[in-house]
């Protein structure tokens, strides 16, 4: 997280399918001369690339932000309890009455709910206080000469080339997160090109500066991204102590009339609409909160790849349009990040997909947690425990 300057961009994943059109590494100038080699034969005129790129320089401040991401070693609880302050409650229901005609275009046009887009204006950039003093140009540069995620990056720099040509992009004054994001609602060039809306009507495409405009483009990304229109994301329930564990996590789903019949309830309010196939969420397991995912919360993980992050951005989008408090439960301890590196080198040993040993617990570690546990006949509810990892 790049603690409340944008949290997405920790595990960024742009709404592109990015391949990297020059080779990583080596000589920074030499890779410069490439970059600037390639857009011309993008079709870019050379005088405006060689004026695009006269000031990059390559940011050693943005490989250490690249590689801070202890943050999501947090649980669920620890994450949510920190991010979601009483001073963000009550300014997101101040923009929520201040923007409410906003909000009612953006439901209206895109079926994005409003608490969804405050939830990440909140997370994203404290309502548009803290948006980053990284110079956008040579993070992204940067970024993509390194060989951590070129293919991401690369086609953001040419995006960034397109938002300079139509004079939405400076290079030595634009400013954002160490990633490359933009705005209020952080987002990166090439999404600013296929998803940006004048929301206010000037005529121009404001992210940093309008909220109607960074509202609007935020909605329109998540609905370029899949979001179903008019339904709901996520919900707390409550569940019946014999439920099958092992049909809990996001990689089991069933309609939530047969979620019903199995004796969950919702905490507050009613059940989604019947017909929608749904999942159990149990971000610390059994004995601590208990949610059911629709269709939507999938989306999340489009905008962001951390699994505490979607978890807590959709919880606070329901805690904004109402939702009480968490029952936090009282989960069984998390393991340490040693003890969760451990376990997930046992894992892959056992032949699971982790996605590498990093000690943070994410979706594939969960499945996998959760296929163990019910091999060793523990509940499979997928938190992992030092019971488990002693089993192992």
């Amino acid at each position: 997280m790049r603690k409340f300057l944008s949290i997405a961009a920790i595990t960024l994943l742009g709404a592109t399918t990015a391949h990297a059109d020059i080779p990583c590494g080596g000589s920074f100038s030499s890779f410069v001369n490439a970059m600037k080699n390639e857009a011309t034969r993008k079709g870019h005129d050379q005088a405006t690339v060689n004026a695009f790129f006269a000031s990059v320089r390559h940011d050693p401040a943005t490989i250490r932000a690249d590689r801070a991401q202890g943050i999501f070693q947090k649980t669920f609880l620890d994450f949510s309890r920190a991010l979601i302050s009483q001073n963000r409650m009550d300014h997101g229901r101040i923009n929520l009455r201040k923007w409410d005609s906003v909000f009612d275009t953006m439901e209206s046009r895109y079926g994005v709910s409003r608490g969804v887009l405050t939830a990440f204006w909140a997370f994203e950039t404290d309502f548009g206080a803290v948006q980053g003093n990284f110079n956008t140009l040579n993070s992204l540069v940067t970024l993509s000469h390194d060989c951590r995620r070129p293919e991401l990056f690369q086609p953001q720099v040419f995006a960034a080339i397109k938002l300079y040509e139509r004079g939405d992009f400076s290079p030595t004054g634009t400013k954002g997160a160490w990633a490359g994001e933009i705005g209020m609602v952080q987002m990166l060039p090439w999404d600013i090109i296929e998803n940006g809306v004048d929301g206010d009507g000037d005529g121009k495409v404001s992210l940093k500066t309008s909220p109607p405009d960074a509202l609007l483009s935020g909605a329109n990304m998540l609905s370029s991204l899949g979001w179903r229109a008019n339904e709901p994301w996520l919900q707390e329930v409550t569940l019946p102590a014999n439920l099958d564990w092992s049909q809990t996590g996001l990689n089991h789903s069933m309609k939530v009339s047969q979620w019903a019949s199995l004796g969950v309830k919702a905490r507050n309010g009613n059940l989604g609409p019947s017909g929608l196939k749904a999942s159990i969420l149990l971000p610390q397991g059994r004995k601590g909160p208990a949610f059911i995912a629709y269709p939507n919360f999938h989306v999340y993980f489009e905008w962001n790849k951390s699994f505490v992050y979607v978890t807590t951005a959709a919880y606070f989008a329901t805690r904004l349009e109402g939702a009480p408090v968490y029952n936090a439960g009282n989960p069984d301890p998390a393991l340490s990040a040693d003890q969760m590196k451990a376990l997930q080198r046992k894992l892959t040993s056992l032949g699971h997909d982790v996605g590498g040993v990093d000690g943070i617990l994410g979706a594939m570690t969960r499945a996998a947690v959760q296929a163990e546990q019910i091999r060793l006949g523990l509940p499979a509810d997928a938190w992992p425990t030092r019971d488990l990892l002693n089993a192992l």
